[in-house]
């Protein structure tokens, strides 16, 4: 049996290898926080929601795929968490069992084998009561799939057949068995049969049951002969049953990684509505083309740590694969640059995003270089480290991938800055790689605002003429001062400048 809720034609791998920039993406774009909301206190969830928001889709088809699943998920909350509880049981229970001192000998791994097929009988039966009761309400052809497989494999003739079966195989009579001799005269082919039962002449002692002996209280060694045999005869159906058992429990294990992630987007979800913050579900675009809309985008992290209203960006920059982003201190350019990380990496993985609207084109892959605060460890200084950190980016990065740059070369002056930053974002742009940059280096940023490159557009951080901050993002060409003065005002007061 087969979940197929995040693929349509394969598993889920919650092992699946993340990028090599994992650190870095979590770290500049605050993901940590949106994990812990998706986890809500639990740790496999933290893992489930890593994999699959660092590990993206690139098939817009497989991404919508996996947003009706979660469009389902969000329409029918309550049934989701009972089937993810189901499973996480089964799994928990299935590790509590444990039979006899001897766990590697055939009759205890039979009891064993019986003992948790009984249980996973038990939860089945409580899947097929949810398929039956709710599966005709889901419209995703991820829980449709899902609930007639449960229908069809787990119909009644099925339950009934697996649960007479775990009766016989209690041995509760006895152990019937078939056994040929070899050569001298040693047993073989030992082979389990049905009990049979006795007639009723037989229980009250009339007619005969056939030869028979009996072994001494006390004869050790005919009592380990027998045991030994009864052994032999169950040791097929022992290790036969006990892979069924297995089998059922890696069905549990699947369906529990896979509704992980849907429960992790059910409890971010539940988090960003108690603060008011709304969630859209994107429109991916495929790679190859240039295309950034977006309404109402706002930070997640952001919203996440504050019951404050969080402010919205509304974008529109399609066609455009540099993207370079100027304005007044603390007006919110980072955070902006966070939000699109954000939702381009939720979008990916078949989420919703924190938005209004949003169209974004599909990365192969998502890249940040983020200012780093003083590391008095560091062995040596902040530009040779910002370079370090930059020439890994350009070794791994690919044509259709997307990096996030946010005042990129900060460790130098003006002139020198300016010009490593115009010779890395010209080139990667030439090469296919959409670029969005944060900066400050107003030599940078006018430099390609004089170039008038058809592929560039410039936002700015507005500020109004009194110096408030709006924290919007708005269309604008650099200017050559980023106000700090508003802050020194700010913190001494105007008497002071």
């Amino acid at each position: 049996m087969k979940a197929f809720l995040m693929f349509r034609d394969r598993d889920f791998d919650p092992e699946a290898a993340s990028p090599a920039n994992q650190a870095e993406l979590i770290k500049d774009l605050e993901l940590r926080l949106i994990l812990r909301a998706m986890a809500n206190g639990d740790a496999f969830l933290v893992n489930i929601a890593c994999t699959a928001l660092l590990v993206g889709l690139t098939d817009p088809a497989a991404i919508r795929y996996r947003q009706q699943v979660l469009e389902d998920c969000l329409s029918r909350v309550e049934v989701v968490r009972e089937l993810y509880g189901i499973a996480v049981q089964a799994i928990e229970e299935e590790r509590k069992i444990i039979v006899g001192f001897f766990r590697d000998s055939p009759d205890s791994m039979l009891r064993r084998a019986v003992q948790v097929m009984e249980m996973f009988l038990t939860k089945l039966q409580q899947v097929r009561a949810v398929a039956d009761k709710q599966g005709a309400v889901f419209q995703s052809e991820g829980f449709t799939r899902f609930f007639q497989m449960i229908s069809t494999e787990l119909d009644d003739a099925y339950l009934a057949s697996v649960e007479t079966h775990l009766k016989e195989l209690t041995l509760d009579r006895g152990v019937l068995m078939n056994v040929q001799l070899g050569q001298a005269n040693k047993g073989e082919n030992y082979v389990l049969q049905h009990s049979r039962r006795e007639s009723l002449l037989e229980r009250i002692g009339i007619a005969e049951k056939g030869y028979s002996f009996r072994i001494a209280d006390r004869d050790i060694g005919g009592h380990r002969a027998l045991s030994d045999l009864r052994d032999q005869a169950i040791n097929d159906v022992a290790d036969a049953l006990a892979r069924s058992a297995d089998h059922i429990l890696s069905f549990f294990v699947m369906v529990r990684a896979e509704l992980a992630f849907y429960v992790g987007c059910l409890n971010l979800r539940q988090q960003l509505a108690a603060r008011g913050q709304g969630v859209a579900f994107p429109v991916p675009e495929a790679a190859g083309t240039a295309v950034l809309t977006a309404e109402g985008l706002y930070d997640a992290s952001l919203a996440l740590m504050t019951d404050k209203a969080v402010v919205g960006n509304n974008v529109g920059v399609d066609g455009k694969r540099l993207i370079i982003v100027t304005g007044a201190n603390q007006g919110g350019k980072s955070t902006f640059l966070r939000s699109i990380g954000q939702a381009h990496l939720m979008m990916q993985a078949g989420m919703f995003v924190a938005a209004g609207e949003y169209r974004g084109t599909i990365s192969r892959s998502v890249f940040t270089h983020f200012k780093r605060e003083e590391d008095a460890g560091m062995e040596s200084g902040k530009l040779d480290e910002e370079l370090a950190r930059l020439s890994a980016i350009v070794d791994a990065i690919t044509p259709g991938s997307l990096l996030l740059s946010n005042e990129s070369f900060a460790a130098t002056n003006e002139r020198e800055g300016s010009e490593i930053g115009r010779r890395v974002i010209r080139a990667l742009v030439d090469e296919g790689v959409t670029v969005i940059a944060v900066t400050h280096l107003f030599d940078l940023a006018s430099g390609f605002y004089r170039e008038q490159l058809p592929e560039a557009v410039f936002l700015r951080a507005e500020r109004l003429p009194d110096g408030e901050r709006t924290y919007r993002i708005v269309p604008g060409e650099p200017l050559p001062t980023s106000f700090g003065r508003d802050a020194y005002e700010r913190i001494f007061g105007p008497d002071h400048a």
